[in-house]
Protein backbone atom coordinates (compact mmCIF):
# COMPACT_ATOMS: atom_id res chain seq x y z
CA UNK A 1 0.00 0.00 0.00
CA UNK A 2 1.45 3.37 -1.51
CA UNK A 3 0.00 6.66 -0.75
CA UNK A 4 0.68 9.43 -3.91
CA UNK A 5 0.07 13.21 -3.22
CA UNK A 6 -1.42 14.46 -6.66
CA UNK A 7 0.72 17.67 -7.84
CA UNK A 8 -1.66 18.90 -9.86
CA UNK A 9 -5.15 18.22 -9.27
CA UNK A 10 -7.01 20.03 -12.17
CA UNK A 11 -4.88 17.89 -14.29
CA UNK A 12 -5.76 14.92 -12.59
CA UNK A 13 -9.59 15.58 -11.91
CA UNK A 14 -9.28 16.29 -16.31
CA UNK A 15 -8.38 12.71 -16.86
CA UNK A 16 -10.25 11.21 -14.05
CA UNK A 17 -13.67 13.02 -14.95
CA UNK A 18 -12.90 14.01 -18.47
CA UNK A 19 -12.02 11.46 -20.50
CA UNK A 20 -11.16 7.25 -20.41
CA UNK A 21 -7.91 6.67 -19.13
CA UNK A 22 -9.68 5.71 -15.52
CA UNK A 23 -11.86 3.43 -17.36
CA UNK A 24 -10.10 0.21 -17.04
CA UNK A 25 -11.69 0.51 -13.34
CA UNK A 26 -15.22 -0.28 -11.70
CA UNK A 27 -16.59 2.20 -9.36
CA UNK A 28 -16.96 0.38 -5.50
CA UNK A 29 -17.85 3.77 -3.80
CA UNK A 30 -18.11 7.15 -3.91
CA UNK A 31 -18.80 9.90 -1.08
CA UNK A 32 -19.17 13.39 -2.90
CA UNK A 33 -19.69 16.67 -0.30
CA UNK A 34 -20.77 19.99 -1.83
CA UNK A 35 -23.80 21.91 -0.48
CA UNK A 36 -24.93 17.96 0.72
CA UNK A 37 -23.50 14.54 0.92
CA UNK A 38 -23.95 12.31 -1.86
CA UNK A 39 -23.42 8.42 -1.33
CA UNK A 40 -22.87 6.11 -4.22
CA UNK A 41 -22.75 2.33 -4.17
CA UNK A 42 -21.33 0.91 -7.05
CA UNK A 43 -22.82 -2.48 -6.51
CA UNK A 44 -24.66 -3.72 -9.60
CA UNK A 45 -28.61 -4.29 -8.23
CA UNK A 46 -29.42 -7.45 -10.85
CA UNK A 47 -32.84 -7.56 -9.73
CA UNK A 48 -32.84 -3.75 -11.67
CA UNK A 49 -32.47 -6.28 -14.71
CA UNK A 50 -34.84 -8.84 -13.89
CA UNK A 51 -37.54 -7.52 -16.42
CA UNK A 52 -35.40 -8.18 -19.35
CA UNK A 53 -34.82 -11.54 -21.40
CA UNK A 54 -33.70 -14.06 -18.39
CA UNK A 55 -30.34 -14.58 -20.32
CA UNK A 56 -27.27 -13.87 -18.91
CA UNK A 57 -25.81 -11.58 -21.57
CA UNK A 58 -28.09 -9.12 -20.71
CA UNK A 59 -27.07 -8.49 -17.00
CA UNK A 60 -23.91 -6.28 -16.04
CA UNK A 61 -20.79 -8.67 -16.20
CA UNK A 62 -19.44 -7.08 -12.90
CA UNK A 63 -20.15 -6.82 -9.17
CA UNK A 64 -19.51 -3.07 -9.61
CA UNK A 65 -20.52 -0.43 -11.98
CA UNK A 66 -18.03 0.53 -14.45
CA UNK A 67 -16.47 3.86 -13.70
CA UNK A 68 -16.93 4.35 -17.78
CA UNK A 69 -20.82 4.36 -16.88
CA UNK A 70 -20.35 6.07 -13.77
CA UNK A 71 -18.16 9.01 -14.67
CA UNK A 72 -20.46 12.06 -15.72
CA UNK A 73 -22.87 11.23 -12.90
CA UNK A 74 -19.68 11.80 -10.12
CA UNK A 75 -18.43 14.83 -13.12
CA UNK A 76 -22.53 16.37 -12.70
CA UNK A 77 -21.93 16.40 -9.02
CA UNK A 78 -18.52 17.97 -8.80
CA UNK A 79 -18.87 20.40 -11.32
CA UNK A 80 -19.67 23.83 -10.46
CA UNK A 81 -18.55 27.31 -9.51
CA UNK A 82 -17.23 26.09 -6.03
CA UNK A 83 -14.84 23.43 -5.08
CA UNK A 84 -16.51 20.13 -3.57
CA UNK A 85 -15.59 20.48 0.48
CA UNK A 86 -14.70 16.90 -0.23
CA UNK A 87 -14.65 13.33 -1.97
CA UNK A 88 -13.78 9.84 -1.80
CA UNK A 89 -13.62 7.45 -4.75
CA UNK A 90 -12.77 4.03 -4.28
CA UNK A 91 -11.88 2.27 -7.25
CA UNK A 92 -11.25 -1.27 -8.18
CA UNK A 93 -9.32 -2.83 -11.27
CA UNK A 94 -11.57 -4.83 -13.59
CA UNK A 95 -10.75 -8.30 -13.12
CA UNK A 96 -9.51 -9.43 -16.39
CA UNK A 97 -6.99 -6.92 -15.90
CA UNK A 98 -5.74 -7.91 -12.55
CA UNK A 99 -5.87 -11.37 -13.36
CA UNK A 100 -3.49 -10.53 -16.46
CA UNK A 101 -1.54 -8.58 -14.04
CA UNK A 102 -1.05 -11.51 -11.86
CA UNK A 103 -0.32 -13.68 -14.82
CA UNK A 104 2.49 -10.86 -16.03
CA UNK A 105 4.25 -11.30 -13.13
CA UNK A 106 3.93 -14.92 -12.85
CA UNK A 107 2.73 -14.29 -9.22
CA UNK A 108 1.51 -17.37 -6.94
CA UNK A 109 -1.34 -15.52 -6.13
CA UNK A 110 -4.15 -16.28 -8.22
CA UNK A 111 -7.26 -14.29 -9.22
CA UNK A 112 -9.45 -16.57 -6.60
CA UNK A 113 -7.47 -15.56 -3.64
CA UNK A 114 -7.22 -11.72 -4.70
CA UNK A 115 -10.41 -10.03 -4.59
CA UNK A 116 -9.81 -6.85 -6.04
CA UNK A 117 -6.97 -3.92 -6.56
CA UNK A 118 -8.23 -0.88 -4.98
CA UNK A 119 -7.38 2.56 -5.60
CA UNK A 120 -8.48 5.11 -2.98
CA UNK A 121 -9.09 8.52 -4.63
CA UNK A 122 -8.74 10.90 -1.77
CA UNK A 123 -9.98 15.05 -2.21
CA UNK A 124 -10.32 16.76 1.42
CA UNK A 125 -10.58 20.56 0.42
CA UNK A 126 -6.75 21.58 -0.74
CA UNK A 127 -5.36 18.15 -1.42
CA UNK A 128 -5.85 14.82 -3.68
CA UNK A 129 -4.18 12.20 -2.80
CA UNK A 130 -4.48 8.39 -4.01
CA UNK A 131 -3.58 5.48 -1.96
CA UNK A 132 -3.11 2.15 -3.24
CA UNK A 133 -4.60 -1.19 -1.87
CA UNK A 134 -4.73 -4.94 -2.52
CA UNK A 135 -7.72 -7.01 -1.30
CA UNK A 136 -8.23 -10.73 -0.62
CA UNK A 137 -11.01 -13.24 0.39
CA UNK A 138 -8.52 -14.68 3.54
CA UNK A 139 -5.21 -13.87 4.35
CA UNK A 140 -2.47 -14.61 2.54
CA UNK A 141 1.15 -13.56 3.90
CA UNK A 142 2.40 -13.24 0.04
CA UNK A 143 3.00 -9.23 -0.39
CA UNK A 144 3.41 -9.93 -4.17
CA UNK A 145 0.32 -8.54 -5.26
CA UNK A 146 1.10 -5.15 -3.32
CA UNK A 147 3.98 -4.65 -4.94
CA UNK A 148 3.08 -5.78 -8.16
CA UNK A 149 0.09 -3.01 -7.81
CA UNK A 150 2.28 -0.35 -6.43
CA UNK A 151 4.34 -0.62 -9.78
CA UNK A 152 1.89 -0.58 -11.99
CA UNK A 153 -0.08 2.60 -11.06
CA UNK A 154 3.39 4.35 -10.65
CA UNK A 155 3.85 3.29 -14.51
CA UNK A 156 -0.24 4.51 -14.92
CA UNK A 157 0.22 7.77 -13.30
CA UNK A 158 3.83 8.28 -15.35
CA UNK A 159 1.66 7.07 -19.02
CA UNK A 160 -0.74 9.31 -18.42
CA UNK A 161 1.39 12.71 -16.83
CA UNK A 162 -0.01 12.49 -14.12
CA UNK A 163 2.45 14.13 -11.74
CA UNK A 164 2.61 12.89 -8.08
CA UNK A 165 5.09 12.53 -5.25
CA UNK A 166 4.88 9.59 -2.82
CA UNK A 167 3.63 10.67 0.80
Amino acid sequence: MKAYKIKELKNFMSRLLGGSVFDIFLLAEASITTCNTFIIDGHINKDFFADEVNDEKNLPPYEFSMWQDMRSLCFDLIKGKRTPLGFKIVLHLKPELAESLLNDHESAVSLNDLKAFVLNIKYDGSELACITATAFHTFIPDKTPDQIWDEYMIKFFDQNQISYELC
